[in-house]
């Protein structure tokens, strides 16, 4: 016997799946059906159901994105690689056109960006690579680049949400901070509130907003908290009689000289005759070192070569 399900989220999500267009669209309104689906006995019938339904979405759109795997263009790793991360409609594109010189398409539509967008933010004098991807409930997300960046952004509409993106996250080998975005719609109380929350959680966590008229509100201090969690050091360089490079060489911490002439050029070190230091790591200005030598951040390497 059929049964009457009066739930009204149930009822929207059920209209959202017999209206939705794409099969990513018909999943994510699925998921909500069986999230209010009677939890009676007279109702297990009704969520076994839905549940086969989700399992066949799931296996065709993942059959869809195996198909389409090896078309798309790599993307070559750079020395700081952040990641954009969330669902559809989230505003990963506008933070994205925010935070980079990056050109790409902003709507409302679900399921726009369809291929990663690679962007450059420039801040504290170096260059970091920031890649925003397809949504992660959609058949164009990108499992991969999620796990090997260097640092992950969760972006979300509202804090329950960040629940529902880690449970669809690949394993995350770097750091990850919790951007809640949309902040023009919470009171002053509401953003207390919300971030007292994410800090007894020990969240790194920054509350923006990605719309102009807001004058995205928090961005900047979303920028310091993605530059805080790479461990690098920024070495400058020179010619002699010249001044230094505008912008550092980035390397990992405890790198050496060596490893500055390495950077600059495979087997560059072997043409140096004489290397001098300026900054943290030098006893005194043009201090003489080998090429052993630890540097400090913002040293500056000068090289003499054959």
């Amino acid at each position: 016997m059929p049964i009457n399900v009066n739930d009204p989220e149930y009822v929207k999500a059920e209209r959202a799946y017999y209206e939705s267009e794409s099969k990513e669209e018909k999943l994510t309104a699925l998921r909500k059906m069986i999230s209010h689906a009677p939890k009676h006995k007279g109702g297990e019938n009704l969520r076994q159901k839905l549940t086969q339904r989700r399992k066949k979405l799931e296996e065709e759109i993942e059959k869809t994105k195996k198909k389409g795997k090896g078309t798309k263009q790599g993307i070559k790793k750079g020395d700081m690689q952040v990641v954009l991360v969330g669902k559809t409609n989230s505003g990963k594109s506008s933070l994205m056109k925010i935070l980079t010189n990056a050109k790409l398409k902003i709507s409302s539509v679900p399921f726009t960006t369809k291929e990663p967008t690679v962007g450059i933010l420039n801040y504290n004098e170096t260059q970091i690579q920031i890649i925003e991807i397809p949504s992660i409930e959609g058949e164009d997300f990108e499992k991969g680049i999620v796990h090997t960046a260097d640092t992950v952004v969760l972006i979300a509409k509202d804090f329950d949400e960040f629940e529902e993106i880690k449970k669809l996250l690949p394993i995350v080998l770097g750091k990850i901070v919790y951007c809640l975005n949309f902040s023009d719609l919470l009171t002053k109380k509401e953003k207390r509130k919300i971030s007292a929350k994410m800090q007894s959680k020990k969240m790194k966590f920054t509350i923006i907003s990605s719309l102009p008229h807001f004058d995205n509100e928090g961005v900047e201090e979303l920028k310091k908290k993605i530059f805080e969690t790479f461990k690098i050091i920024r070495v400058f360089t020179k010619e002699p009689g010249k001044a230094k490079t505008k912008r550092p060489i980035v390397l990992r911490p405890n790198s050496n000289v060596k490893d500055v002439a390495e950077k600059i050029l495979k087997g560059f070190s072997k043409r140096v005759t004489e290397t001098k230091i300026w900054g943290p790591s030098s006893k005194f200005s043009g201090q003489v070192v080998g090429l052993n030598h630890q540097l400090k951040d913002l040293d500056t390497v000068e090289f003499k070569t054959k």
